[in-house]
């Protein structure tokens, strides 16, 4: 019997994986916030509110929560690469399909949708990733997806913003949309198929007990209470920058603010510091100190200084990722068993903190002003802050 060895650094298998995992991630973040930055012309055409217009992008983020819970009970039933290509290539036809919708109230109900079979990626990258590689060389696979995350979320929001600005937001959404059917239908052709997994029957009894373990413990619970917090602040940053930066006292066009975008590579530079720090540094102190500088960089958006903000919001965007990266990693840790419960369990409030905060503040943005905006966003990361006090050790 021949017996199927891991994918290698040295092998064409890994070159595939490496490539098509990253193509993955690209599609999904690049069509997950499309519409962030599409926001005021979408406004503008509904003739509706800055938070009514917001609901496009909630609804995919909202979408994606309900996936990976269902997903949580249901990824191992179905084959890994059979999942990420349905997820991919009908994400695709629904963001292609929202450049004729009429009517904003199914532009959202689609959000939804999409959402919903776009988080069969996420619910199984990684475990694709961690069987099928061999262990000296996961961390680059996983490297590899995580930046497809990062620069389709910045692609996507950059050219999103200039093709709009030129064409129409339709067509933005259109073009997008069409990028990222073929990059699904290069994941079809060439993502090899698992050889160390075997679709299984869900037992839904032991994912049961393994979910209300996690809910009824504190420290976890503080967990998926610093994600829903600190995701809902920064996307409501995200959300709402750009009406900020099309008035006065910046009145900037679509071109320049397309490029403010760009900020989200300090995002890169947060994930690798965490890294590092947390071999010499106690997680707990590497969390506190990022979201304290998460708060630094959210007053600095106060400012009516064009650099004073490009400076907040890169400072905002690598401590965000920071200290994500370090709750998650805490979380895993402190998961004894069940981590694929747990993990989707954080995923779960992460994306509902998105939903939910980054809708509601922008109803506040709309009814008060850009100040009391990001005062209302520092209480809520100063709360998230707060459920880092108490005893928080993983050791």
């Amino acid at each position: 019997m021949n017996i199927p060895e891991k994918a290698d650094k040295k092998s064409t298998r890994f070159r595939y994986i490496k490539f098509c995992i990253f193509l993955s991630g690209l599609s999904v973040f690049a069509q997950l916030y499309l519409f962030q930055p599409l926001l005021p012309m979408v406004a503008e055409q509904f003739h509706t509110t800055v938070g009514d217009s917001s609901l496009l992008v909630s609804s995919s983020t909202i979408g994606m929560a309900i996936g990976l819970f269902f997903f949580a009970f249901k990824a191992d039933s179905y084959s890994r690469k059979k999942l990420m290509i349905f997820s991919l290539l009908s994400s695709a036809v629904l963001t292609i399909i929202s450049c004729w919708i009429q009517s904003l109230s199914l532009l959202i109900a689609i959000g939804v949708i999409k959402g919903f079979v776009i988080s069969g990626v996420s619910a199984v990258a990684l475990a694709y990733l961690t069987e099928e590689v061999e262990l000296s060389v996961v961390a680059l696979a996983i490297s590899m997806y995580l930046s497809g995350n990062t620069i389709g979320g910045m692609s996507g929001r950059i050219s999103a913003t200039i093709i709009a600005g030129e064409l129409g937001w339709r067509n933005a959404v259109l073009i997008i949309g069409i990028e990222s059917l073929v990059l699904g239908l290069l994941f079809w052709r060439f993502f090899p198929d698992s050889k160390f997994f075997h679709p299984l029957k869900t037992d839904y009894s032991l994912k049961m007990k393994q979910m209300k373990k996690f809910l009824t413990d504190p420290y976890m619970l503080r967990l998926f209470g610093i994600a829903s917090l600190l995701m809902g602040s920064f996307v409501s940053v995200y959300n709402y920058l750009t009406f900020r930066l099309e008035s006065a006292p910046f009145s900037l066009n679509h071109f320049l603010i397309a490029f403010i975008f760009l900020m989200y590579t300090f995002g890169v530079f947060g994930t690798m510091i965490t890294s590092r720090l947390s071999k010499r540094m106690d997680q707990k102190y590497i969390l506190k100190g990022s979201i304290v500088f998460m708060i630094a960089g959210i007053c600095l958006l106060l400012s009516s200084h064009i650099y004073i903000v490009i400076f907040g919001l890169g400072l905002l965007t690598l401590s965000f990722f920071a200290a994500h990266t370090m709750a998650s990693q805490m979380t895993a840790l402190h998961a004894k068993e069940g981590k694929s419960s747990a993990t989707s369990m954080y995923w779960l409030f992460y994306y509902f903190g998105s939903s939910i905060l980054g809708s509601g503040t922008g109803y506040i943005l709309h009814a008060t002003s850009w100040s009391f905006f990001i005062i209302f966003l520092v209480l809520a990361i100063g709360l998230a802050f707060s459920l880092t006090i108490t005893k928080t050790s993983t050791r």
